[in-house]
């Protein structure tokens, strides 16, 4: 009895193990294909230059609010109890303001962020499929989505940029 379980438990190692050595597994580090590539290139020019148009916008605001501050600090010992506090509820509004426009804008840059490199993903799932289906990949990782480590030879990010840069 022992040997017939020693038995079907080796077949079964063997099966397994033959079954895995036709597996072929590979990823791709899909942050890098989008920094990377020339299409994703432009698309971050694109968002810095947005980006540095808002932050201009924010640091006024944040400039203004600190003035409007500093202004009331200085004054309120002259100001009545009701102008002071109607001074401080301006204070209060304009950073409520100011918080929502800094949200608003996080909001809108993340839009914007997926808007340009959606067309950059598709692109390069699409080019991971064809190499997947030409060279019998059975399946294909993105790194850092449970891949922490694989041999660099599997490792297709460079590939699949080049090949998205040459279309």
């Amino acid at each position: 009895m022992r040997k017939q379980n020693f038995l079907i438990v080796l077949c079964g190692l063997l099966i397994s193990s033959l079954a895995l050595a036709n597996v072929k597994i590979g990823y791709v580090d899909m942050q890098k294909v989008i920094q990377s590539t020339k299409a994703g290139k432009a698309a971050r020019k694109k968002l810095e230059a947005e980006f540095k148009k808002r932050k201009k916008e924010l640091e006024k605001k944040q400039k203004d609010i600190q003035r409007m501050g500093k202004d009331f600090e200085k004054k309120r010992l002259a100001l009545s109890d009701d102008v002071k506090l109607k001074k401080q509820q301006e204070l209060q509004q304009e950073m409520l303001k100011y918080q929502e426009l800094v949200g608003k804008s996080q909001m809108e840059i993340q839009k914007k962020e997926r808007e340009l490199t959606l067309p950059i993903v598709k692109k390069a799932r699409k080019i991971i499929q064809e190499i997947a289906k030409k060279e019998g990949y059975t399946m294909i990782l993105e790194k850092g989505q449970g891949v922490l480590w694989g041999q660099k030879d599997v490792d297709l990010t460079d590939r699949v940029i080049k090949e998205y840069d040459k279309r």
